[in-house]
Protein backbone atom coordinates (compact mmCIF):
# COMPACT_ATOMS: atom_id res chain seq x y z
CA UNK A 1 0.00 0.00 0.00
CA UNK A 2 1.30 3.47 -0.91
CA UNK A 3 0.22 5.07 2.37
CA UNK A 4 0.38 3.63 5.86
CA UNK A 5 -2.63 3.51 8.15
CA UNK A 6 -2.86 5.90 11.04
CA UNK A 7 -6.52 5.51 11.96
CA UNK A 8 -7.78 8.07 14.44
CA UNK A 9 -11.07 8.95 16.11
CA UNK A 10 -10.54 12.63 15.35
CA UNK A 11 -12.70 12.32 12.24
CA UNK A 12 -15.53 10.53 14.05
CA UNK A 13 -17.82 13.49 13.40
CA UNK A 14 -17.36 12.94 9.66
CA UNK A 15 -18.01 9.23 10.14
CA UNK A 16 -21.29 10.05 11.90
CA UNK A 17 -22.19 12.60 9.21
CA UNK A 18 -21.88 9.97 6.47
CA UNK A 19 -23.91 7.41 8.43
CA UNK A 20 -26.63 10.00 9.04
CA UNK A 21 -26.71 11.05 5.38
CA UNK A 22 -26.92 7.40 4.27
CA UNK A 23 -29.96 6.87 6.48
CA UNK A 24 -31.69 10.03 5.25
CA UNK A 25 -30.96 9.21 1.62
CA UNK A 26 -32.21 5.63 1.89
CA UNK A 27 -28.87 4.18 0.86
CA UNK A 28 -28.32 0.50 1.67
CA UNK A 29 -24.56 0.97 1.89
CA UNK A 30 -21.90 3.66 2.10
CA UNK A 31 -18.21 4.24 2.65
CA UNK A 32 -15.83 6.91 3.92
CA UNK A 33 -12.12 7.24 3.18
CA UNK A 34 -9.92 10.11 4.39
CA UNK A 35 -6.23 10.74 3.73
CA UNK A 36 -4.62 13.41 5.92
CA UNK A 37 -0.96 14.41 6.06
CA UNK A 38 -0.05 11.46 3.81
CA UNK A 39 -1.68 8.85 6.04
CA UNK A 40 -4.99 6.98 5.91
CA UNK A 41 -6.78 8.33 8.96
CA UNK A 42 -10.31 7.04 8.37
CA UNK A 43 -11.58 4.05 6.41
CA UNK A 44 -15.16 3.02 7.12
CA UNK A 45 -17.67 0.78 5.37
CA UNK A 46 -21.35 0.62 6.24
CA UNK A 47 -24.27 -1.59 5.31
CA UNK A 48 -24.90 -3.79 2.29
CA UNK A 49 -24.24 -3.51 -1.45
CA UNK A 50 -27.97 -3.76 -2.10
CA UNK A 51 -31.24 -3.98 -0.21
CA UNK A 52 -31.96 -7.59 -1.20
CA UNK A 53 -31.74 -10.45 1.28
CA UNK A 54 -28.24 -11.88 1.83
CA UNK A 55 -26.61 -8.96 -0.02
CA UNK A 56 -22.84 -8.66 0.18
CA UNK A 57 -21.46 -6.36 2.89
CA UNK A 58 -19.89 -3.12 1.69
CA UNK A 59 -16.14 -3.78 1.78
CA UNK A 60 -12.88 -2.12 0.78
CA UNK A 61 -13.24 -3.46 -2.77
CA UNK A 62 -16.91 -2.47 -3.20
CA UNK A 63 -17.32 -0.31 -6.30
CA UNK A 64 -19.93 2.45 -6.34
CA UNK A 65 -21.47 4.23 -9.32
CA UNK A 66 -19.74 7.62 -9.11
CA UNK A 67 -21.98 9.52 -11.59
CA UNK A 68 -20.55 13.01 -12.27
CA UNK A 69 -17.45 12.42 -10.17
CA UNK A 70 -16.21 10.59 -13.27
CA UNK A 71 -15.63 14.06 -14.73
CA UNK A 72 -12.41 14.26 -12.71
CA UNK A 73 -11.08 11.52 -15.02
CA UNK A 74 -12.36 13.28 -18.15
CA UNK A 75 -10.75 16.50 -16.96
CA UNK A 76 -7.49 14.62 -16.43
CA UNK A 77 -7.61 13.21 -19.97
CA UNK A 78 -8.26 16.71 -21.36
CA UNK A 79 -5.32 18.15 -19.40
CA UNK A 80 -3.12 15.31 -20.67
CA UNK A 81 -4.14 16.06 -24.25
CA UNK A 82 -3.48 19.78 -23.90
CA UNK A 83 -0.13 19.23 -22.16
CA UNK A 84 0.97 16.96 -25.01
CA UNK A 85 -0.07 19.43 -27.71
CA UNK A 86 -3.09 17.68 -29.22
CA UNK A 87 -5.18 20.83 -28.84
CA UNK A 88 -5.17 24.01 -26.77
CA UNK A 89 -7.62 25.13 -24.15
CA UNK A 90 -8.89 28.07 -26.22
CA UNK A 91 -9.28 26.19 -29.50
CA UNK A 92 -12.77 26.60 -30.98
CA UNK A 93 -14.66 23.33 -30.93
CA UNK A 94 -15.84 23.87 -34.52
CA UNK A 95 -12.33 22.80 -35.49
CA UNK A 96 -13.02 19.28 -34.25
CA UNK A 97 -16.73 18.51 -34.64
CA UNK A 98 -18.47 17.20 -37.75
CA UNK A 99 -21.46 19.51 -37.41
CA UNK A 100 -19.29 22.61 -37.67
CA UNK A 101 -22.07 24.47 -39.47
CA UNK A 102 -24.30 24.39 -36.40
CA UNK A 103 -24.78 27.91 -35.13
CA UNK A 104 -24.89 26.68 -31.53
CA UNK A 105 -21.15 25.99 -31.63
CA UNK A 106 -20.29 29.57 -32.57
CA UNK A 107 -17.73 30.99 -30.14
CA UNK A 108 -17.57 27.83 -27.99
CA UNK A 109 -14.05 26.75 -27.02
CA UNK A 110 -12.53 23.82 -25.15
CA UNK A 111 -12.30 26.10 -22.11
CA UNK A 112 -16.05 26.69 -22.19
CA UNK A 113 -16.72 22.94 -22.27
CA UNK A 114 -14.41 22.33 -19.31
CA UNK A 115 -15.91 25.08 -17.15
CA UNK A 116 -19.64 24.63 -17.87
CA UNK A 117 -19.76 28.05 -19.54
CA UNK A 118 -20.49 26.81 -23.08
CA UNK A 119 -24.22 27.58 -23.17
CA UNK A 120 -25.07 24.43 -25.09
CA UNK A 121 -28.32 22.67 -24.29
CA UNK A 122 -30.47 20.00 -25.91
CA UNK A 123 -34.12 21.03 -26.27
CA UNK A 124 -36.59 18.68 -27.97
CA UNK A 125 -33.69 16.78 -29.49
CA UNK A 126 -32.01 19.88 -30.93
CA UNK A 127 -28.74 21.44 -29.79
CA UNK A 128 -29.21 25.13 -29.01
CA UNK A 129 -27.24 27.93 -27.40
CA UNK A 130 -29.00 29.35 -24.34
CA UNK A 131 -26.46 32.11 -23.69
CA UNK A 132 -23.30 33.57 -25.21
CA UNK A 133 -20.29 31.35 -24.33
CA UNK A 134 -18.46 32.54 -21.22
CA UNK A 135 -21.20 34.87 -20.02
CA UNK A 136 -23.00 32.46 -17.71
CA UNK A 137 -22.79 29.00 -16.17
CA UNK A 138 -25.06 25.98 -16.48
CA UNK A 139 -24.53 22.32 -15.65
CA UNK A 140 -25.48 20.72 -18.99
CA UNK A 141 -24.65 17.37 -20.56
CA UNK A 142 -23.51 18.14 -24.14
CA UNK A 143 -20.08 19.31 -23.04
CA UNK A 144 -19.05 15.87 -21.77
CA UNK A 145 -19.91 14.05 -24.98
CA UNK A 146 -18.10 16.71 -27.00
CA UNK A 147 -14.99 16.59 -24.82
CA UNK A 148 -14.79 12.80 -25.01
CA UNK A 149 -15.19 12.91 -28.80
CA UNK A 150 -12.56 15.64 -29.24
CA UNK A 151 -10.07 13.79 -27.02
CA UNK A 152 -10.54 10.61 -29.06
CA UNK A 153 -10.32 12.40 -32.41
CA UNK A 154 -7.14 14.31 -31.56
CA UNK A 155 -5.21 11.73 -29.53
CA UNK A 156 -6.45 8.56 -31.19
CA UNK A 157 -7.26 7.19 -27.74
CA UNK A 158 -10.36 7.27 -25.58
CA UNK A 159 -10.65 8.88 -22.17
CA UNK A 160 -10.56 5.39 -20.66
CA UNK A 161 -7.41 4.48 -22.63
CA UNK A 162 -5.57 7.58 -21.37
CA UNK A 163 -6.64 7.12 -17.76
CA UNK A 164 -5.71 3.43 -17.79
CA UNK A 165 -2.28 4.07 -19.30
CA UNK A 166 -1.40 7.11 -17.22
CA UNK A 167 -3.08 6.37 -13.88
CA UNK A 168 -4.87 3.05 -13.31
CA UNK A 169 -2.08 0.71 -14.41
CA UNK A 170 0.97 2.58 -13.01
CA UNK A 171 -0.83 3.22 -9.70
CA UNK A 172 -2.05 -0.36 -9.47
CA UNK A 173 -5.72 0.51 -8.97
CA UNK A 174 -7.76 -2.70 -8.78
CA UNK A 175 -11.28 -1.35 -8.35
CA UNK A 176 -11.65 1.39 -10.97
CA UNK A 177 -13.50 0.63 -14.21
CA UNK A 178 -16.05 1.64 -16.80
CA UNK A 179 -18.49 -1.21 -16.35
CA UNK A 180 -20.59 -2.94 -18.96
CA UNK A 181 -23.75 -2.34 -16.99
CA UNK A 182 -25.44 -5.41 -18.43
CA UNK A 183 -22.64 -7.48 -16.86
CA UNK A 184 -22.25 -6.46 -13.19
CA UNK A 185 -19.97 -8.50 -10.93
CA UNK A 186 -19.83 -9.26 -7.22
CA UNK A 187 -18.00 -6.08 -6.19
CA UNK A 188 -20.58 -3.74 -7.73
CA UNK A 189 -22.98 -1.96 -5.39
CA UNK A 190 -26.51 -1.88 -6.76
CA UNK A 191 -27.64 1.69 -7.32
CA UNK A 192 -30.91 2.34 -5.51
CA UNK A 193 -33.11 4.72 -7.49
CA UNK A 194 -36.68 5.74 -8.17
CA UNK A 195 -37.97 3.63 -11.11
CA UNK A 196 -39.16 6.73 -12.98
CA UNK A 197 -35.92 8.72 -12.62
CA UNK A 198 -35.34 10.31 -16.03
CA UNK A 199 -31.63 10.85 -15.53
CA UNK A 200 -30.66 7.20 -15.07
CA UNK A 201 -29.02 5.61 -18.10
CA UNK A 202 -27.33 2.27 -18.67
CA UNK A 203 -24.63 1.56 -21.19
CA UNK A 204 -22.06 -1.07 -22.11
CA UNK A 205 -19.77 1.47 -23.80
CA UNK A 206 -16.51 1.50 -21.83
CA UNK A 207 -14.54 4.26 -23.56
CA UNK A 208 -14.97 6.73 -20.69
CA UNK A 209 -17.69 8.82 -22.33
CA UNK A 210 -20.64 7.23 -20.52
CA UNK A 211 -22.07 7.46 -17.03
CA UNK A 212 -21.00 3.95 -16.07
CA UNK A 213 -17.87 4.41 -13.99
CA UNK A 214 -17.62 2.32 -10.82
CA UNK A 215 -14.84 2.94 -8.29
CA UNK A 216 -14.02 1.87 -4.73
CA UNK A 217 -13.68 4.47 -1.99
CA UNK A 218 -9.97 3.70 -1.68
CA UNK A 219 -9.22 4.04 -5.39
CA UNK A 220 -11.18 7.28 -5.63
CA UNK A 221 -9.36 8.72 -2.62
CA UNK A 222 -6.00 7.72 -4.08
CA UNK A 223 -6.93 9.36 -7.38
CA UNK A 224 -7.63 12.51 -5.36
CA UNK A 225 -4.32 12.04 -3.56
CA UNK A 226 -2.50 11.93 -6.90
CA UNK A 227 -3.95 15.39 -7.54
CA UNK A 228 -3.10 16.61 -4.04
CA UNK A 229 0.56 15.65 -4.57
CA UNK A 230 0.50 17.29 -8.02
CA UNK A 231 1.35 14.03 -9.74
CA UNK A 232 3.86 12.50 -7.34
CA UNK A 233 3.39 8.82 -6.59
CA UNK A 234 5.64 6.53 -4.57
CA UNK A 235 8.36 9.18 -4.37
CA UNK A 236 8.43 9.81 -8.13
CA UNK A 237 6.83 12.39 -10.42
CA UNK A 238 4.43 10.01 -12.17
CA UNK A 239 2.30 12.71 -13.83
CA UNK A 240 3.77 16.03 -15.00
CA UNK A 241 2.91 18.68 -12.40
CA UNK A 242 1.55 21.00 -15.09
CA UNK A 243 -1.22 18.52 -15.95
CA UNK A 244 -2.53 18.47 -12.39
CA UNK A 245 -2.15 22.21 -11.84
CA UNK A 246 -4.00 22.89 -15.08
CA UNK A 247 -6.88 20.63 -14.09
CA UNK A 248 -7.31 21.91 -10.53
CA UNK A 249 -6.83 25.67 -10.90
CA UNK A 250 -9.59 28.08 -11.93
CA UNK A 251 -10.00 28.10 -15.72
CA UNK A 252 -13.35 29.93 -15.91
CA UNK A 253 -13.07 32.49 -18.77
CA UNK A 254 -14.45 35.45 -16.82
CA UNK A 255 -13.65 34.81 -13.14
CA UNK A 256 -15.15 38.15 -12.10
CA UNK A 257 -18.69 36.98 -12.85
CA UNK A 258 -20.62 35.75 -9.76
CA UNK A 259 -20.89 32.08 -10.71
CA UNK A 260 -19.32 28.71 -10.03
CA UNK A 261 -15.60 28.55 -10.75
CA UNK A 262 -14.17 25.46 -12.40
CA UNK A 263 -10.88 23.91 -13.23
CA UNK A 264 -11.09 21.07 -15.73
CA UNK A 265 -14.64 20.15 -14.62
CA UNK A 266 -13.60 20.27 -10.95
CA UNK A 267 -15.44 22.83 -8.81
CA UNK A 268 -12.75 25.09 -7.34
CA UNK A 269 -13.35 27.16 -4.19
CA UNK A 270 -12.87 30.87 -4.76
CA UNK A 271 -15.46 32.44 -2.44
CA UNK A 272 -18.78 31.52 -0.88
CA UNK A 273 -21.95 31.55 -2.96
CA UNK A 274 -25.44 30.38 -1.99
CA UNK A 275 -25.33 27.92 -4.88
CA UNK A 276 -21.86 26.51 -4.09
CA UNK A 277 -21.40 22.80 -3.38
CA UNK A 278 -18.25 23.40 -1.30
CA UNK A 279 -18.67 24.29 2.38
CA UNK A 280 -18.40 27.88 3.55
CA UNK A 281 -15.47 27.22 5.89
CA UNK A 282 -13.54 25.08 3.41
CA UNK A 283 -10.53 27.20 2.37
CA UNK A 284 -9.95 28.86 -0.98
CA UNK A 285 -8.15 26.65 -3.48
CA UNK A 286 -9.93 23.46 -2.39
CA UNK A 287 -11.62 21.49 -5.15
CA UNK A 288 -14.40 18.94 -5.31
CA UNK A 289 -16.73 16.91 -7.48
CA UNK A 290 -20.17 15.70 -6.44
CA UNK A 291 -22.15 13.00 -8.23
CA UNK A 292 -25.88 12.38 -8.52
CA UNK A 293 -25.31 9.24 -6.46
CA UNK A 294 -24.28 11.64 -3.64
CA UNK A 295 -20.69 10.42 -3.99
CA UNK A 296 -18.12 13.16 -3.36
CA UNK A 297 -14.38 13.63 -3.79
CA UNK A 298 -13.00 16.61 -1.86
CA UNK A 299 -9.38 17.79 -1.90
CA UNK A 300 -8.20 20.46 0.56
CA UNK A 301 -4.56 21.31 -0.28
CA UNK A 302 -4.25 23.74 2.64
CA UNK A 303 -4.87 20.83 5.02
CA UNK A 304 -3.05 18.17 2.93
CA UNK A 305 -6.30 16.23 2.89
CA UNK A 306 -8.49 14.10 0.62
CA UNK A 307 -11.96 12.98 1.68
CA UNK A 308 -14.26 10.57 -0.17
CA UNK A 309 -17.78 9.56 0.69
CA UNK A 310 -19.73 6.91 -1.23
CA UNK A 311 -23.43 6.05 -1.34
CA UNK A 312 -25.48 3.77 -3.58
CA UNK A 313 -28.50 6.07 -3.83
CA UNK A 314 -29.20 7.74 -7.17
CA UNK A 315 -30.83 11.10 -6.53
CA UNK A 316 -32.41 11.91 -3.18
CA UNK A 317 -35.81 11.87 -1.48
CA UNK A 318 -38.21 14.71 -2.14
CA UNK A 319 -37.36 17.72 0.02
CA UNK A 320 -33.80 16.55 0.72
CA UNK A 321 -31.39 19.51 0.65
CA UNK A 322 -28.44 17.90 -1.11
CA UNK A 323 -26.48 21.18 -1.33
CA UNK A 324 -26.75 21.73 2.40
CA UNK A 325 -25.71 18.11 2.95
CA UNK A 326 -22.57 18.30 0.80
CA UNK A 327 -21.54 21.69 2.17
CA UNK A 328 -21.99 20.36 5.69
CA UNK A 329 -19.85 17.33 4.81
CA UNK A 330 -16.99 19.54 3.63
CA UNK A 331 -17.26 21.87 6.62
CA UNK A 332 -17.20 18.89 8.99
CA UNK A 333 -14.14 17.39 7.29
CA UNK A 334 -12.34 20.73 7.50
CA UNK A 335 -13.25 21.28 11.17
CA UNK A 336 -11.91 17.85 12.10
CA UNK A 337 -8.71 18.37 10.12
CA UNK A 338 -8.03 21.65 11.91
CA UNK A 339 -8.57 19.98 15.30
CA UNK A 340 -6.22 17.19 14.31
CA UNK A 341 -3.45 19.57 13.23
CA UNK A 342 -3.89 21.57 16.44
CA UNK A 343 -3.54 18.44 18.58
CA UNK A 344 -0.50 17.25 16.62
Amino acid sequence: MLLRDNHTNRFDEVHNHVKDSAEKLGSSGSALFIIHNDKIVTESYFGKQSSVALARDVKADTQFHIASVRKAYIGFAAAYAIYNGYFSIDDPIRRFVKDSSLSAYEGVTIRHLLTHTHGLRIVNGDLISEYKPGESWAYRGPSIELLAAIIRKTTGRSVADIVREQVIEPCGFQSTEWLKMSQPHAKIAETIRDPDNLFWTETDITDGSGMNMYVSAQDLALFGYLHLTEGRWGGKQLIPRDIIQMATSIQTPNPKLPMHKNGFLWFVKEKNYDFSQIGDTVPKGSYQLLGYTNVALLVIPEENLVAVRMFNRYGSPEGYDYLNDIRSFGDTVYKCSIKTNTIQ
